[in-house]
């Protein structure tokens, strides 16, 4: 490591800046940032769509830099210009056609570039593509006959194109020029949509040296790509696991933040994954802007808050590479105290797991369950994994039936008896699947939503060998999970996590860790305000504040759980150790 104990810090500078970068100013931009912070590294770009910069410009870049101490990387962003006198391609962003030989050439010559260059460079994650010109076509049309493909789809056509354009135009000719020189795809946040348009880790990891993480969640109700805060988190865990060692960082960026905390926010929730290095996106955007202080006096505490942790753990949610459905479940229910970890394989030594649309997609997902049900595991499971599975088997192991009925409501209950039988309301009408079961072969009483004179069961549990099947029933618009009486997000909680879990509002993440430390953050918007939340730990036990050794005891000990009382507020991490003694 560098200046900070518990990763590098980075930063990206792009092609129009190595281009038109001279000596004077760049020294100038370096001095804003090394008041603020200390970075370790920089990733150089010689080329960006319409911006290539000559070998010399980036060497005197390079050599600026590396004046200050700061390592240099390269980077290299894949998208082109229509190359002029040609037909106009059916892209989207000027992703680069792979087809179109005068783009393919003039990226292989930037690789060639970095190659001669530098010792290790970055493919930034416009590397996918999207053409649907006439050879494009053709040729997928040609690739599906092929491989007996009767929808007419892009994925596999566009998967085996990027893994074929990546040996030929990205690592081929960089290795050429330097056969040591380290090559790593970036892949981008939105994880669900890789392989519609090329990219897919489960292959391509077998090319490239490396891989590094898109962060990026900005502000999720005004962004192209909603994509929930959590993900900051989450997908560096899920790259990880897909390639132990191997995921370099988390990169983010200041757009769509309108509130400086969002920007911040991100760097937090990608340092609380434990990454190697935090990469900042882009010099060019983050000169002389007011990010880059406020970043700088929160990373010295970010970095003496790590050396507190262990390694992340939490319930695994099986996500098969290349599937889909039920799109970020895992983040939304992340973002609201469920402490959930994705992977890419099914863990089967784990004592739960999350199973969604996503994880049907695996052939073998009802044999898996089955086997890890039997043997004393609780599979927890969203309504559409039941309706992806209920005719591959998961009716052997559940009553519960889709009928394809909806309901609307801003009325719950729950099966417990306090304060009489009374309704719990939400803020706003919330609408749900009807699963139906049959009474006492399934317990469905636990949590439900009430129309009038009939309730409809949201928390479901089966025992089934010697473990639980137990099936959560959640909004259809997944972003209103927050709105859930707080009784009822309470009980659900503790279903996923039973030997830690949160009482009290939503919008506040649990991160857990190995060695008894775990953190709480409360997100910051507009919306969100302090709150007062208990927080449930099994056994007779103390808490430590990590950052002051502060010790305090529970506000009160019940049924083998020790309960604490404890104030959030919005923007603001706190950090504990569960003290057994």
């Amino acid at each position: 490591m560098g200046f900070y104990k518990n990763f590098e810090l980075a930063t990206y500078f792009i092609a129009h800046g190595t281009k038109e970068a001279d000596r004077e100013r760049l020294e100038q931009e370096i001095a804003f940032f090394e008041k603020h912070l200390h970075l370790d590294r920089v990733y150089l770009e010689p080329y960006r769509g319409g911006d290539f910069a000559t070998e010399a410009q980036v060497r005197m870049v390079k050599e600026v830099f590396e004046a200050h101490g700061i390592r240099v990387a390269g980077g290299i962003t894949s998208c082109a210009p229509q190359p002029e006198g040609t037909k106009k391609k059916a892209r989207l962003f000027d992703t680069i056609c792979y087809n179109d030989k005068a783009m393919t050439d003039r990226l292989s010559e930037a690789a060639a570039l970095c190659g001669r260059v530098f010792d290790e460079f970055i493919i930034d994650d416009f590397f996918f593509t999207n053409c649907t010109c006439e050879d494009c076509r053709r040729e997928k049309d040609a690739f599906n006959a092929e491989h007996g493909l009767t929808d007419g789809s892009w994925q596999n056509y566009r998967v085996a194109k990027l893994y074929q354009a990546s040996k030929d135009f990205i690592v081929g000719p960089a290795k050429r020029e330097n056969p040591d020189c380290r090559v790593i795809i970036k892949y981008p946040n939105w994880m669900e949509s890789y392989q519609e348009t090329g990219y897919d880790p489960a292959s391509q990891k077998e090319i490239f040296d490396g891989i590094y993480t898109g962060t990026e969640t900005r502000d999720p109700r005004h962004t192209d790509q909603h994509l929930p805060r959590y993900l900051s988190f989450s997908l560096m865990r899920y790259m990880e696991a897909m390639l132990p060692g191997g995921n370099g960082g988390g990169w983010f960026d200041p757009y769509d933040c309108p509130l400086v905390e969002q920007y911040l926010e991100q760097a937090y929730l990608t340092a609380f994954s434990k990454p190697r290095e935090l990469m900042m996106f882009c010099f060019q955007s983050l000169y002389d802007n007011l990010c880059i202080p406020t970043l700088g006096f929160m990373l010295d505490k970010l970095d003496a808050l790590l050396s507190h942790l262990g390694d992340s753990i939490g319930t695994p949610c099986y996500i098969p590479n290349a599937s889909q459905g039920e799109d970020n479940i895992q983040d939304f229910l992340g973002m609201h105290g469920f402490p959930i970890l994705p992977v890419p394989q099914f863990p089967e030594n784990a004592k739960r797991v999350l199973l969604t649309a996503s994880s049907a997609y695996d052939p073998d997902i009802m044999e898996k369950t089955e086997r890890f049900v039997v043997a004393g595991g609780k599979a927890i499971v969203t309504p559409g994994f039941v309706k992806a599975t209920l005719d591959r088997g998961l009716k052997g192991m559940t009553s519960i039936r889709d009928g394809g009925r909806r309901i609307r409501t801003d009325r719950f209950s729950t099966a417990e008896r306090w304060d009489g039988v009374r309704d719990l309301m939400s803020e706003k009408p919330l609408e749900f699947s009807v699963l139906e079961l049959r009474n006492n072969a399934t317990w469905g009483a636990l949590c439900k939503a009430v129309v009038e004179e009939e309730s409809y069961s949201l928390l479901l549990r089966d025992t089934y060998g010697d473990g639980e099947l137990v099936t959560l029933n959640l909004p259809d618009a997944f972003g209103q999970i927050k709105y859930l009486p707080e009784r009822i997000l309470m009980l659900m909680r503790r279903e996923m996590s039973p030997e830690i879990y949160l009482e009290g509002g939503p919008q506040v993440s649990l991160f857990l860790y190995d060695n008894d430390t775990f953190v709480l953050y409360p997100y910051n918007d507009r919306f969100t305000q302090d709150q007062d939340m208990l927080l449930h730990i099994v056994g007779n036990v103390k808490l430590e504040d990590v950052e002051s050794g502060h010790k305090f005891d529970p506000l009160y000990v019940t049924r083998g759980e020790s309960v604490f009382s404890l104030r959030m507020h919005v923007g603001k991490w706190q950090a504990y150790r569960i003290c057994r003694d």
